[in-house]
């Protein structure tokens, strides 16, 4: 029957009839609530249903792009749009940046002490660590010859630190001299301090 608005395989339901009225109409067959139900479910999952061609129209089209997309909220299991621990980010950005070694050399600047020993941190500082040279800043020439004597084993420390052959050679530095120069004039070929300091 062309007419007929249900599916072939179930009986038909009249909808203009009540199942309730109990008067009048076809005594042979009555649907109750159950055959309703299935007839109805069976007209919506219908692939070509008109209910279920509007429920795929539903939504707006951003949410329909963001759907497709592929972006929005992640599934039931951890993908790359889940929440990252903020360390394994910092390792991860640090890796790719390859700021590995300056950040092990910075730590090993603020352990100074620590690294050296107690004695010799107390009087010098590192102040740079470039292509494998190490250079030592000393608060007075007696620790500057001291420290270029012990520079093997503070290269054997430092090297066990930060990783082999790292650092291979240390320039020892004295202390800063203090600067006779006041004011904007002075003497080209002077001869300067007569004492040295430190």
């Amino acid at each position: 029957m062309p007419d007929d608005p249900t599916p072939s395989d179930g009986p038909a339901v009249d909808p203009a009839v009540d199942p309730a009225d109990d008067s009048g109409g076809d005594e042979a067959y009555r649907a109750d609530g159950l055959d309703l139900a299935r007839a109805m479910m069976r007209g919506a999952v219908a692939p070509g249903a008109p209910a279920a061609r509007k429920r795929r129209r539903s939504g707006s089209p951003a949410a329909r792009a963001r759907r497709n997309s592929g972006g929005g909220m992640s599934g039931a299991y951890p993908d790359d749009r889940d929440p990252q621990l903020l360390g394994g980010e910092v390792g991860r950005l640090v890796d790719q940046r390859g700021w590995g070694l300056d950040l092990q050399v910075r730590g090993v600047f603020a352990r100074w002490v620590e690294v050296v020993g107690d004695e010799i941190g107390a009087h010098c500082e590192p102040e740079s660590l470039t292509d494998g040279t190490l250079v030592v800043r000393t608060d007075s020439s007696a620790w500057a010859t001291q420290l270029k004597m012990l520079a093997p084993t503070l290269v054997k420390r430092l090297n066990t630190e930060l990783g082999a052959d790292t650092v291979t050679v240390v320039e020892v530095l004295g202390p800063h001299a203090p600067s006779w120069k006041h004011g904007n004039r002075g003497l080209r070929d002077g001869r300067g301090p007569r004492d040295t300091y430190g």
